[in-house]
């Protein structure tokens, strides 16, 4: 109703002139602003005069531009995002103008939170500021009571409010032209009585009318009223009217003054207003300020639960008290209290049980709130994290299992993958041997290889009863029922209570009851129709069972780790096969009394790769020590064969014709040829023989080996090259080959060695000699005897996982007794 104002209504002390002098404001200015923020709806309405605008604000960008100013949302809007405190959301202002265009203050209106403004909102505006300006015009010194009389009536038609003038002694009733339009009346055919007044007023609401009005001319007091009027011609029309009674000295009112305004206009569009929130999908409520439902739309009334009677006038609070505390009240409290507008969702339990996704914003009479339902969205949402986290859980696991052939060491790491993800707690066990098959009645050798739990402390507790459980348990436990039948397991309530009763009394006993699992599901993990594993899950009260899309889960993750472990134990197999195949193709060296031998071979880390590396060390006829070395180009069992028929050939030829290196060399190359052994080969023949005066000479020939290194008895190295490379044995036998000898003093370390040794992928032949040369001198300046120099040659260069075999020998030359 007029007169009811906004939270913040203020208008300048100090009005300009017509002669730009400054002038007290009058209380109609002041009724102006307050009257602009109801028309408009908003919190906060002001009228400021030209000295007044502070600079840098909203209102001086106005007076800046002489021209309207609509800001929906300040915190957005480059224009002004800097200009007014963060407290201004949304902003609409109009110049107060002269005839002249001269701009002589502003009008105002704001919200602290966004809002949208229409055209109509910036149009009825500009129309209050017509009759505010004219009235600053009029306060102002020296303008001519008459011309100001004329000025206000005119400021008055243009803010389109008519105004009566009831005299109470007399009967007559004066309206002015805009109240004759607002009734529908001409000036002729208005009677100028309460009665006509009356007349025109809707039925409807005529009693309730002239009750008002009796009333304030009894108490001599103001009404503000809100009703309808019947033109004689027309359409229906909303009123807004306020009026005041004057009264004389004794007390009696004499005449009853006042104004009133068409809100036809706003009425229709609250009823559009109304129309579109009952028709939109979104649930809205709007809260008074004590908290109470003011009005709710169809969509909340279903989203509530309950109907709009139940609803309007009923407190929040109190019809909803599972949202005191939450996050509901925080953010409809900021909405209401600081003036700001909120985005949150949040979750109302039971009878609702319901996630929202809720929008409250400052309204002049409380807090809107806009809400929709996304409980379907939040599940869609969790449902894709679990899946995510699912995927995110099985993607480590097939790294973990894929990065090393030990698979036992990955199964180890699964406890720390799977806890918490599926589990409080975790255990993962190794069968021991071939594994378990579905009805077995003996009892396999079980340990635990992994174990994780979410609370760190209770983790010394697990891994204590990882060490004393398998003696503590008796033989109808879970753990070995699902051995039996190579299948899950699971107890989803009472896991504590049971599990004891499977365990002797002991240690074991009590840590399950200091452990206290409420749940546990135990997976076989299967390989080659074997149980080789177990994978034990626990979960305490407080997390409840293991849920179905956790175990779906568990599952996969048990089949992937049994499937790596199968895996693994074929591995196994086959490289202990591969190896004893190749060790069994190389000989142990022959004894030298006064000298030293040593010999080495470690094979490739992948079983497959039995390679062609191969050694050897055998006396001639004349008593002459040969040393051999070769690699057959290949990694696989055929290279392998290979390696020993090549092997073959150059031990029988040497220890057959007692030639020397060249010659053997040259000789094998022709037998390949003539058996057709279709292979290229690497190799070195050394021969050591004693000098008469001590020390030895050695005689070699290369056919494209890595050279040889001797390790003289100073610590210095000798590498032993030839003035020429010779081709590889296999691909031209009728290629030279030559033939070198150098003299070595007692003592010196002779060493041949397979490419294995200094080939590394990403690295130089040269720098894997640097290297191996820089090992070899470190391992000399610690005077180790043979065995540890080759020991530590090996631990130094070779990686973790080797890509290729190696083969040492080693001879620290003495007398060679030959």
């Amino acid at each position: 109703m007029l007169g009811e104002g906004a939270d913040d209504v203020s208008a300048s002390p100090l009005c300009p002139g017509v002669d730009g002098a400054r002038v007290p404001g009058t209380r109609a200015t002041d009724r102006l602003a307050q009257l602009a923020a109801r028309l408009l709806g908003s919190s906060s309405g002001r009228l400021l005069q030209l000295a007044d605008v502070p600079t840098g604000s909203l209102d001086a960008l106005v007076v800046a531009e002489g021209e309207a100013l609509v800001v929906v949302d300040a915190a957005a809007d480059s224009r002004v995002r800097r200009l007014d405190p963060a407290s201004t959301g949304a902003y609409v202002g109009v110049p107060l103008a002269r005839l002249s265009g001269e701009v002589v203050g502003v009008l105002s209106v704001s919200e602290a939170g966004p809002r949208a403004w229409s055209e109509a909102d910036v149009a009825l505006l500009r129309e209050i500021a017509a009759s505010a300006t004219a009235e600053l015009e009029l306060a102002a010194p020296g303008v001519d009571p008459a011309a100001r009389r004329v000025a206000w009536e005119l400021a008055v038609d243009a803010a389109g409010v008519g105004t009566f003038d009831w005299d109470l002694v007399t009967g007559r009733l004066e309206w002015d032209e805009r109240m004759l339009q607002l009734f529908g009346y001409d000036r002729d055919g208005f009677g100028a009585s309460i009665e006509a007044f009356a007349a025109g007023v809707h039925p409807d609401d005529r009693e309730r009318v002239m009750r008002a009005v009796e009333g304030t001319v009894e108490t001599g007091g103001e009404f503000a009223l809100e009703y309808r009027v019947v033109p004689p011609e027309g359409e229906m029309r909303w009123i807004v009217a306020r009026g005041r009674a004057l009264v004389d000295e004794q007390g009696r009112s004499t005449r009853l003054l006042g104004a009133a305004y068409d809100t036809t206009l706003a009425r229709e569009f609250d009823a559009r207003v109304s129309r579109v929130l009952e028709s939109m999908s979104a649930a809205f409520f709007l809260l008074d300020r004590d908290w109470r439902f003011a009005y709710v739309n169809a969509r909340a009334e279903q989203l509530l639960g309950a109907s709009r009677a139940d609803l309007v006038g009923g407190g929040i609070w109190e019809l909803f008290p599972l949202a005191v505390g939450t996050e509901f009240e925080v953010h409809y409290a900021r909405a209401m209290e600081q003036r700001e507008a909120s985005s949150f969702e949040a979750y109302y339990p039971e009878p609702l049980d319901a996630w929202y996704e809720v929008q409250a914003w400052p309204d002049p009479d409380g807090v809107a709130v806009y809400f929709l339902d996304i409980t379907a969205r939040r599940l869609a949402q969790e449902k894709a994290e679990h899946a995510a986290l699912r995927a995110t859980l099985l993607a480590e696991v097939a790294t973990e299992l894929t990065s090393t052939v030990e698979a036992e060491v990955a199964v180890a790491r699964l406890a720390e993958l799977v806890v918490p993800a599926l589990a409080d707690w975790c255990l993962v066990t190794l069968v021991e041997g071939e594994g378990a098959r579905p009805g077995a009645t003996h009892r396999p050798q079980l340990h635990d290889i992994g174990y994780a739990h979410v609370d760190p402390a209770a983790l010394p507790l697990t891994v204590r009863y990882a060490e004393v459980r398998f003696a503590a348990l008796l033989d109808d436990a879970y753990l070995f029922r699902s051995l039996r039948t190579g299948t899950t397991v699971s107890l989803r309530e009472g896991a504590s209570a049971a599990l004891r009763e499977v365990l002797r009394p002991g240690t074991a006993r009590e840590l399950v009851a200091e452990l206290a699992p409420d749940s546990f599901v135990v997976l076989p993990l299967k390989g080659g129709g074997r149980t080789l594993g177990l994978l034990s899950l626990f979960n305490g009260v407080g997390r409840g069972p293991i849920t179905d899309e956790e175990l779906t889960t568990a599952h996969e993750v048990a089949v992937r780790s049994g499937l790596a472990l199968d895996s693994s134990r074929l591995y196994r197999q086959q490289r202990d096969l591969a190896e004893e195949l190749q060790r069994s193709l190389l000989s142990d060296p022959p004894p030298l009394p006064g000298a030293e031998i040593v010999v080495r071979y470690s094979p490739a880390a992948e079983a497959a790769q039995v390679g062609g590396d191969w050694y050897d060390a055998f006396r001639q006829p004349d008593g002459g020590l040969v040393l051999a070395i070769g690699d057959v180009v290949g990694h696989d069992t055929a290279a392998a064969a290979a390696m020993g028929q090549v092997r073959t050939m150059l031990r029988t030829v040497a220890a057959t014709t007692g030639a020397g290196p060249a010659d053997v060399l040259r000789a094998v190359d022709g037998a390949m040829e003539t058996l057709q052994v279709g292979v290229t080969a690497t190799a070195v023949v050394a021969r050591i023989d004693d000098l008469p005066g001590g020390g030895t000479t050695v005689c070699w020939s290369n056919a494209g080996h890595p050279p040889p290194l001797v390790l003289q008895p100073d610590g210095t190295l000798l590498q032993l090259m030839a003035a020429r490379a010779d081709l590889l044995l296999g691909m031209d036998p009728g290629s030279d080959r030559a033939e070198s000898t150098v003299e070595l003093e007692a003592g010196a370390t002779v060493l041949l060695y397979t490419d294995g040794l200094i080939e590394r992928r990403g690295q130089s032949l040269d720098d894997g000699l640097a290297r191996l040369r820089g090992a070899l001198e470190d391992l000399a300046a610690e005077g180790l005897g043979l065995e540890q120099l080759c020991d530590g040659l090996l631990a130094r260069l070779l990686p973790e996982r080797t890509e290729d075999d190696v083969a040492l020998v080693a001879v620290r030359a003495g007398t060679l007794g030959g």
